[in-house]
């Protein structure tokens, strides 16, 4: 019985093997008009084409699939206006419109465009939702905002599309809570079980306690960690015992982060435990004009069950890392109660070692461990003595100097009250300009104010001016695209008409004021 090789696997086999070493059947080539021209390759290319079509024209249909389940459920939120629908539309495709490329990346205002949309109660049309999809599986911080905006279809296709599937382990407080179980505690991959232990925390702090507690002893240590980290969110005296347990862990920055979360509640059997040791630290000299400092002489045992670890990992003298730790820990309030003094007060006092009263070596390690407290307690009274007063322009003659920077003025700024750091904020561009501003920026509430999107429109145009390039400032412009208020799009496009024309600085106000139309009609659309 002989076999009838198919013609197909023939083709193959002469494409691999080389027209050279395995010439084409002499059946076929009559069907390939480059035979005439003695082109093996040709005539090859032209039998797979024919070969392609033939097979395709004899395939027979596949069994139908079997229909979806239920349909989705109802969507009871209005739709989106049409305006608003097709601006998504635009942004999921990323085309930058008419204008060219005088648009910043519309990927970057997406985000925006998502929280705004998911904060009106608006639903997106169906037709828009397996984009609004990829677009979030693509990019993984869209995903909230993405699947909150979906509602119940997002779902309803995530259950037919594998590519999908990430709505469904993707917790969101809209959710109803049958779809917000602990199953995606106890399945999901690591960064969303830290999601959804974060979102539960906010909603109801001891069900997120209850749950974390209800696994913790079969977690790995490093998973533990960031576990733990989630109890920022609704941190009470109700985390103590459980916190308090955790720094008998095994691994040390499990230990040294329930330190620092127990340190953030003041009433705390280990802030108590800091605070008796700052006391022996830093006093008051008798003559009330200056502090004096006695650092730890050991770490003993207690402190490094309390998370002071004993040997310093920034390679600072001990004693001033023990020291440095023990007043980040301690209670702030300890200070003004025990001296009668303002944070500001306490500040403005020399800082002398206790055994050599002239000295001032320990004044930068007070000041930044303060600094740390302040943060950790977000405590707005001492982040404002901290960070000093906004700065003001300086008097004929006078020099300017940056803020004293101990701290990490970004931090401080951020426990302020928004409309007090954007005001610190721009006095601070207003006086320095954008140099040092980036991180300042960076902790202040967007859409930024009008006055401080005036202080940096402003400082960008003294920047082009001084011949300085654009890309100088390129984190500063960045940020600018999502965060300047749009109602400052007229004076920007002042300063691209003023700039040389073709020069860089033209071309970047021309995208940034563009950037600023585009968002100001966007949110428009979304608050019409």
């Amino acid at each position: 019985m002989t076999t009838t090789q198919d013609p197909w696997e023939t083709l193959q086999t002469s494409a691999l093997l080389g027209t050279d070493r395995r010439p084409l059947p002499a059946t076929a080539l009559p069907l390939a008009d480059a035979v005439d021209r003695g082109d093996q390759a040709a005539a090859l290319l032209e039998l797979a084409a024919l070969a392609a079509v033939r097979r395709r024209a004899g395939a027979l249909p596949v069994p139908a699939a079997e229909p979806p389940g239920p349909p989705a459920a109802e969507d009871a939120r209005p739709e989106l206006p049409e305006p608003a629908a097709r601006r998504l539309a635009v942004l999921l495709s990323g085309r930058t419109g008419s204008g060219g490329g005088t648009l910043a990346n519309l990927a970057e205002l997406l985000p925006q465009w998502l929280t705004t949309a998911r904060a009106s109660g608006l639903r997106p049309p169906a037709a828009l939702v397996p984009g609004l999809l990829d677009a979030a599986r693509a990019r993984s911080e869209l995903r909230p905002d993405a699947v909150a905006l979906a509602g119940p279809l997002g779902r309803w296709l995530a259950e037919q599309n594998p590519d999908w599937r990430f709505v469904l382990r993707t917790t969101t407080p809209e959710l109803p809570q049958e779809c917000a179980d602990d199953r995606l505690w106890h399945e999901g991959l690591f960064a969303e079980r830290v999601t959804h232990l974060t979102l539960l925390r906010r909603r109801d702090p001891a069900a997120g306690l209850e749950l974390l507690r209800g696994t913790w002893a079969t977690e790995r240590a490093e998973d533990r960690l960031l576990f733990l980290d989630a109890l920022q969110e609704g941190l009470s005296p109700t985390d103590e015992p459980f916190l308090e347990a955790a720094l008998g862990d095994r691994s040390k920055n499990v230990r040294a982060t329930a330190a620092e979360l127990l340190s953030a509640l003041p009433d705390s059997a280990l802030a108590h435990r800091m605070a008796e040791r700052a006391r022996a630290a830093v006093r008051l000299a008798d003559t009330g004009t200056h502090l004096l400092v006695t650092p730890p002489a050991e770490c003993d045992a207690r402190m490094q069950r309390d998370g002071i670890a004993p040997k310093s990992p920034t390679g600072r003298g001990e004693r001033a890392w023990w020291f440095g730790e023990v007043v980040a820990a301690a209670p702030l309030a300890i200070w003004s109660t025990g001296t009668g003094l303002t944070p500001e007060q306490l500040l403005a006092l020399r800082v002398g070692d206790s055994l050599d009263e002239t000295s001032s070596s320990w004044a930068d390690d007070l000041r930044e461990a303060w600094a740390r407290a302040a943060v950790r307690q977000q405590d707005a009274d001492w982040a404002r003595a901290l960070l000093g007063p906004a700065p003001a322009p300086p008097g004929r003659g006078a020099r300017t100097r940056s803020p004293r920077a101990t701290g990490a003025p970004a931090k401080l700024l951020a426990v302020l009250p928004p409309q007090e750091r954007a005001a610190w904020t721009a006095a601070f561009i207003t006086v320095h300009g954008l140099g040092e501003a980036f991180q300042l920026l960076g902790a202040c509430a967007t859409p930024w104010t009008p006055p401080l999107s005036t202080a940096v429109v402003t400082a960008l145009a003294r920047a082009a001016a001084s011949g300085a390039y654009p890309w100088s400032h390129s984190g500063v412009l960045g940020m600018t695209e999502r965060a300047l208020a749009p109602e400052t799009a007229a004076a920007v496009e002042e300063l691209a008409a003023g700039a040389a024309p073709d020069s860089a600085w033209s071309e970047t106000f021309a995208r940034l004021a563009g950037t600023l139309r585009f968002r100001a009609a966007m949110l428009a659309e979304l608050s019409g």
